[in-house]
């Protein structure tokens, strides 16, 4: 079965970075795409940044485009996301996800997903 597990979030002040990890396990399709997403309070889920297995293809939203940086350890199996220049807009509840089909930015394209880890950015 497919699991995905989230670690990495806490508190952080204005300015400072964290570092997110997905660890992947079960996944049987060769090729897929992990992607990480945050849902805000009272807000609806979307997506941050995507990086496929493979070629490392990478997606980032314009809202974090040159602040985050996506990468993974395909030996690992373990997607990284390097979150700098933190914002207080950056606090939400942060997710991976694994989509088969190779979708960059839909979570409803994305068939498992981890439990989340908690990002808060403080001014």
């Amino acid at each position: 079965q497919v699991q995905l597990v989230e670690s990495g979030g806490g508190l952080v002040q204005v300015g400072g970075s964290l570092r997110l990890s997905c660890a992947v396990s079960g996944v049987t399709k060769d090729d897929y795409t992990v992607g990480w997403f945050r849902q805000a309070a009272g807000k609806e889920r979307e997506a941050v940044s995507s990086i496929s297995k493979i070629l490392r293809s990478t997606y980032y939203a314009d809202s974090v485009n040159g602040r985050f940086l996506i990468s993974r350890d395909n030996a690992k199996n373990t997607v990284h996301l390097q979150m700098n220049s933190l914002k207080v807009e950056d606090t939400a509840v942060y997710y991976c996800g694994v989509s088969l089909i190779g979708a960059a930015a839909s979570p409803t394209m994305y068939d498992y997903w981890g439990q989340g880890t908690q990002v808060t950015v403080s001014s």
